[in-house]
């Protein structure tokens, strides 16, 4: 199997990146819905998510047609979590607790081992 290039990481990094902010932006749009079909329509950060995802799946596409191995990749992604935290924290909408923090590391311990 040959080695994922580290462009296709670097695009898996900027999905999990862009995927993170999908999640705030809809939980944004959630919070405005008023079971209106133009609720979710004019719905600037639902929109604003949805776009998010497909930026996401444009750079799933342009890594693995220069060459990324899901092996390789998917652990990148899973940084999600880790970016969906730090947004939350730096934009003042939750603690980040010690907890927490042993939790995200944990989970990129993991995924540097899914990665090797």
């Amino acid at each position: 199997m040959p080695a994922t290039p580290p462009l296709s990481i670097a695009l898996f990094a900027v999905a999990a990146f862009v995927g993170a902010l999908g999640q705030l932006l809809y939980k944004a749009g959630a919070a405005r819905l008023d079971g209106t079909v133009a609720g979710v329509l004019l719905n600037a950060p639902l929109l604003g998510g949805v776009a998010c995802y497909v930026a996401v799946m444009g750079l799933f596409v342009a890594a693995y047609r220069i060459g990324g191995q899901p092996n390789v990749l998917y652990p990148v992604y899973a940084s999600t979590f880790a970016w969906a935290a730090v947004l939350v924290w730096i934009g003042g909408g939750a603690p980040v607790r010690p907890v927490h923090v042993a939790g995200l590391a944990l989970l990129v311990g993991g995924m540097v081992l899914l990665g090797r």
